[in-house]
Parts: structure tokens; C-alpha cells; sequence
């Protein structure tokens, strides 16, 4: 199993560990356990054994969206396409869609060499791994495509075919006979993101591809990755200005660089998304939460929700 290089200082006792668990104390207790969307080797190892335990202990595990369930997926993948006869090349305008087209081609170039033996030896291939996430991207709509393109970077490529936390401990509640569920609906989660309009969406795509092309040329750096996000994590560091786009996986478009008018948009399109995707979720996840801790009151719940929630 993976162990991160980059440790907390003063380096913590496992035991000592500041995990992301909440008790809801009652009797039985149930629990809140924070996850991120990172591979789960990657953390799993930092996680304290009070939240494996709890885990362990708990009859029934409540994820935001069931990941396990084909109707999930399939109704994810169906959400983010286009109305039936569109393409992406017939709503972007033709300098995006010619430089979305041309990163695109980029990344697939670059695949092969950023696979890892490891993904290589479990039979995992570069054409197949591209077709798998940028398959029909020209019928995706815009918002997908710009988070598609965030996700097509060298270190989430090295990452895939490992499950995320949340999907490992959805699997893992499957292996142990847990009762689970979800408290969101794909829709919840999805119509959000359709609902940004157009010239929003188009600034966001066109954003998106100005730090893809200026981190291909090497003249751009991001302000935190993934792996500042493990580690922040791991040292049970709740930063809310990382987790925050992890739980909502939308990029964060404010910056200083851009023009007063641009940064108005920006600054609309980051606002929309905080009360949509993190505020209204909130709310709505909590009522649900309320209402099946009332109606079990026997049991023992644990909730696997995004940590920046």
C-alpha cells in the first residue's frame, strides 16, 4: 500500500490522529465520517482505527449518491449530455471548440506515457482509459466537457483503476452485507451544474483550457493539487479552501490576473456554485439525515459525505 512521503510534522502516533468522524451521540451512536476523492490507497492507511471501527460497527452506511448502483451511472452519464441532434461543435464557439479539440488530441498523445507499469500490469490501456473518460465528449455539454478536462491531467491519469474512497467503502459495506443507501439523487447533484447559463459555462470551458495551455507550456502552476489535498487530509487538516472544491469538484475560476469584468463572472459562477452545490446540499442532506436517524432510532448509522460539506 502507498505511504506518503510528504508527512505531518510533528510526525503523530496513529492513535493520535485527528480523524474526520463525528459521533451523533445517542444510543446506539451513529456517525459522520468526512471522505475525499482521492484512490483510497492513499489515505487509507492515515485513517485512525476509531473510524474503521466505527465502520466496522455500524448495521447501515449511507454514501451522497449510491456509486455501486448501475441506474446511478447510467443516469449520470445521460445528464450530461446534450439535447438528442446536438453537438458540442454546433453550441461552442469555433475558436473553444477548435482549442478543446486540439487539448484533447494532446492529452491522448501524452496517455501512453503517463500510465504507470502498475496500471499497465492490471491490463488497464491508454486508448481504452481515453475512451473511457473523453468517449463521446463531442455530445457531452460544455460544463461536463470543462470537468472532464480538469480530470485529463497526468496525475489523475496515474490514478485511475484504483476506487475512490467513497466507492471503496461502498464496496466494502457490499462485501460486509451492510445494509446502504444515499441521500442525494443524480439529478440534485447534476442539475445544478446544468443550470449555469450559457456565457457562464463558455467563460468557464475557455478558463479551463487557458490553465490546461498554460500548464502544457510550462508557465503555469496550480495553487493546490491533489497532493496537497492527501496531505492535508492525512494530517487531519480540514482546510476549507481545498476541500471545498473537492466536495463541490468544480475549479475555482477567481484570480487577481483577470480583468474587473471577467472577475465579476468568475466571482457570480463561484457564488452560484458554493450556495447550490455546498449550502443548498447542506441543508437538504441534513434534513434527510434527521429524518432516518428518527425513523431508525435502533440502529447505527454511518454517513460517508465529503469532508469540505
Amino acid at each position: 500500500m502507498f505511504v506518503l512521503t510528504q508527512l505531518c510534522l510533528p510526525l503523530p502516533q496513529q492513535s493520535e490522529l485527528n480523524s474526520f468522524l463525528w459521533t451523533i451521540k445517542r444510543d446506539p451512536p451513529s456517525y459522520f465520517f468526512g471522505t475525499i476523492h482521492v484512490p483510497y490507497t492513499r489515505v487509507w492507511d492515515f485513517i485512525p482505527e476509531n473510524s474503521k471501527k466505527a465502520f466496522q460497527q455500524s448495521h447501515i452506511v449511507y454514501f451522497e449518491l449510491d456509486l455501486t448502483d448501475p441506474y446511478t451511472i447510467s443516469a449520470l452519464t445521460s445528464c450530461q449530455l446534450l439535447p438528442q441532434g446536438e453537438n458540442l461543435q454546433d453550441v461552442l464557439p469555433h475558436d473553444i471548440y477548435r482549442r478543446l479539440k486540439q487539448h484533447l488530441e494532446y492529452v491522448k498523445l501524452m496517455m501512453p506515457s503517463w500510465m504507470t507499469p502498475d496500471q499497465r500490469g492490471k491490463g488497464l490501456y491508454a486508448d481504452y482509459l481515453f475512451n473511457a473518460i473523453a468517449g463521446n465528449w463531442e455530445r457531452k455539454r460544455p460544463v461536463w466537457v470543462m470537468l472532464m478536462v480538469n480530470s485529463l491531467t497526468e496525475v489523475d491519469i496515474k490514478s485511475r483503476g484504483i476506487p475512490v474512497l467513497d466507492l471503496y467503502l461502498a464496496q466494502e459495506a457490499e462485501r460486509l452485507k451492510k445494509q446502504t443507501g444515499a441521500v442525494e439523487k443524480v439529478e440534485e447533484q447534476c442539475h445544478p451544474l446544468n443550470g449555469l447559463n450559457f456565457s457562464q459555462v463558455v467563460f468557464a470551458l475557455n478558463q479551463t483550457l487557458l490553465q490546461q495551455e498554460s500548464l502544457r507550456a510550462g508557465s503555469f502552476q496550480i495553487p493546490y493539487t491533489t497532493e496537497d489535498l492527501i496531505k492535508h487530509y492525512n494530517c487531519g487538516d480540514l482546510s476549507s479552501i481545498i476541500f471545498n472544491h473537492d466536495t463541490s469538484q468544480v475549479p475555482n475560476f477567481v484570480n487577481a490576473t483577470l480583468p474587473a469584468h471577467e472577475r465579476i463572472t468568475a466571482q457570480e459562477i463561484d457564488s452560484y456554485f458554493r450556495q447550490e452545490l455546498i449550502y443548498k446540499r447542506n441543508e437538504r442532506m441534513g434534513r434527510r439525515v434527521k429524518n432516518l436517524l428518527e425513523e431508525y432510532p435502533d440502529k447505527t448509522f454511518f454517513f460517508a459525505f465529503g469532508a469540505g460539506m
